[in-house]
């Protein structure tokens, strides 16, 4: 797991640019705390920054490959599950192996097998390739999206980087965001390819994207196909529990320490157990990890998202499959910090507003640092599995727009509550959303004979995961590399997605609960309460004072009538929310409050050129 970056630059030699390339590499320090590398060759230079995972001394980056043809050089960030496999054909293909990393693997691979290597890597990565051979640049994303990756067109070819501010460290990238960019900031939509900042864009996930002297071209090399599902219920969950019983072996695989994220809910519950049995088949116990916030459990109090806190749950789960568990304590102190707020808008690079959720899982992750490298988490279960409430709401199935948008309209409030009205015209959010929603669903494939409701739970699905996920894993995969973290997810493995979206509803929820398949699949690792328990989203901190605090920042920030943050925001509500001199705010009033928050934080460290017109 790594950070990369580089620039390409057919009408230069880059070598005379080698501080500069040197600027951007270093915004990746963080993803890569343990090496540095840069590698120029006339108009291609790479950058690089290391966290040693696989191979600790071998893996060295950029790495490169040395034919008759030409030098061909990587820089990759990730991990390739079947490294060892590939190795094994690639050597009766004739390579010669210098290193034990997976790295060298996917580099040699490429060598074999140009641009095809992608469609047989089973990972989460996201890595670069200048091929001498051809003077070209070959980007790579994983199938679904876990590893970031960004690019921006310059005249004479272009840059690019794990993360937005890898990029905006070169003078060519203009640091702008127009109204387009603040759509997608205040939508939730995830268009596929959007990066907020204006003449930058993401590498989609399942994409080769390849820059030449003749310009930039796309390729798609996997996407979610309609396929028919012929196993009947028994064979399906088994099905399901090989599947994972081989991803989560597959992904225990390191070097240096690693745990598991553990909620207490269905997902991470089953992973850890799943983990845990298979380490102990060695005499290893594994580690696991909660967050928990002071006083929540004891003062706990149900809601219509949540309606049981998490730490008993998570404590079943730690005597049952033996782990040597921590829970890891947060007050409202810490998750009001402007620190630490400062800390996740720069590991995000644009201001999402998610407030406690963010901290805390930065906060989170940094203190699982202090004792493991790799983490494995229960992300994305609900997406391939079918578990949000959304998905069992008869509003929300019927609404043409993205499902959880209505569910967050009802629990949150709209995201544009805090803007200047003005603003709210020129930005149309009604028909963004509109447009986009029409996009995703247009290209979603119906089998013969399948019922409305099959059809309609399919294209919800296709949403969770091609629009709604891949906001959640930027999230996670962003929180943890600010801190040098490796989180893998499991779930997220292209075989089980493959399998489990193309699993009609009845399967799925054959019993009318949430994530019946793989409840069924993992019930002899878990125990009876998590069994049990009810779908609870990631927790949020109920203490007052948490909200006072945020009223505090806000009003310290109205004092300041002409911070840019105003362009944006309206004072007058953002008064209304600040102004009650009561902890007993509304969910909306206080998302508004960290929204704006978050945009004036970033307006400070970004200073981006706003086009609002």
């Amino acid at each position: 797991m790594c950070g990369i970056t580089g620039w390409i630059s057919f009408d230069r030699d880059l070598r005379a640019s080698a501080g500069t390339l040197d600027a951007m590499t270093e915004t990746m320090s963080c993803r890569g705390p343990d090496d540095r590398g840069t590698w120029i060759s006339g108009p291609a230079a790479l950058g690089h920054r290391r966290l040693a995972i696989i191979d600790l001394p071998g893996g060295r980056q950029p790495m490169t490959v040395d034919t008759p043809q030409g030098a061909v050089a990587m820089v990759y960030s990730g991990e390739t599950y079947n490294y060892t496999e590939l190795r094994q054909e690639l050597a009766r293909r004739g390579h010669r192996f210098t290193t034990d990393s997976d790295t060298e693997v996917v580099l040699r691979g490429y060598v074999e097998w140009g641009e095809a290597v992608a469609e047989r890597l089973n990972g989460m990565y996201a890595f670069a390739l200048w091929d001498g051979r051809h003077d070209k640049l070959v980007m790579i994303r994983d199938r679904m999206g876990i590893k970031p990756f960004y690019y921006y067109e310059t005249p004479d070819g272009v840059l690019f980087g794990s993360e937005p501010k890898a990029i905006l460290a070169n003078p060519l990238a203009r640091s702008r965001v127009t109204l387009d960019g603040l759509r997608e900031l205040f939508t939730f939509v995830k268009t596929p390819g959007h990066a907020v900042w204006d003449g930058m864009h993401e590498v989609e996930p399942g994409t080769v994207v390849t820059v030449d002297r003749t310009g930039l071209r796309r390729h798609v090399y996997w996407q979610l196909e309609t396929r028919p599902h012929t196993d009947d219920r028994d064979t399906t969950v088994s099905t399901v529990r090989e599947l994972l019983d081989d991803i989560v072996r597959r992904q225990l695989v390191s070097d240096v320490p690693r745990c598991t994220l553990l909620s207490g809910g269905l997902d991470s519950s089953a992973m850890t157990a799943l983990a845990a049995r298979q380490l102990g088949e060695t005499g290893e116990t594994v580690r696991s990890f909660a967050v928990d916030f002071a006083g929540q459990t004891e003062n706990f109090v149900a809601d219509e998202l949540r309606g049981t806190p998490d730490t008993p749950y998570v404590h079943d789960v730690a005597r049952t499959a033996g782990t040597d568990h921590r829970d890891i304590v947060l007050d409202s102190h810490a998750l009001a910090d402007p620190d630490v707020r400062s800390q996740v808008i720069r590991a995000r690079d644009i201001p999402m507003g998610f407030g406690d959720m963010d901290a805390s899982l930065y906060l989170l992750f940094k203190a699982i640092r202090e004792h493991s490298t790799v983490a494995l988490s229960g992300e994305s279960a609900d997406e391939v599995f079918g578990g949000y409430l959304q998905f069992f709401d008869e509003e929300a199935r019927k609404s043409e727009t993205f499902p959880w948008l209505a569910q967050f309209s009802r629990h949150f409030g709209e995201d544009t509550d805090v803007l200047r009205p003005d603003l709210t015209t020129r930005l149309d959010l009604t028909s963004y959303v509109a447009d986009s929603y029409r996009d995703a669903v247009s290209g979603i494939q119906r089998l013969d004979g399948e019922s409305d409701l099959e059809y309609t739970m399919r294209k919800i699905s296709h949403q969770h995961l091609t629009r709604f996920v891949r906001v959640l894993l930027d999230r996670k995969d962003r929180a943890s590399m600010a801190v040098g973290l490796e989180v893998r997810v499991p779930f997220c493995d292209h075989r089980l997605v493959e399998y489990v979206y193309n699993t009609p509803w009845a399967l799925k929820s054959y019993d009318g609960r949430e994530k019946t398949l793989l409840r069924e699949a993992t019930a002899d690792v878990l125990p009876r309460s998590v069994y049990d328990r009810v779908k609870s989203p990631y927790p949020s901190t109920q203490d007052p004072k948490y909200a006072l605090a945020l009223q505090d920042h806000a009003k310290d920030l109205l004092s300041r009538p002409s911070h840019r943050v105003f362009d944006i925001v309206d004072p007058a509500r953002v008064e209304r929310a600040a102004g009650r001199d009561t902890p007993q705010i509304s969910q909306a009033s206080r998302r508004g409050l960290e929204r704006t928050l978050d945009l004036a934080l970033w307006l400070d460290m970004y200073s981006p050129e706003l086009v609002l017109s």
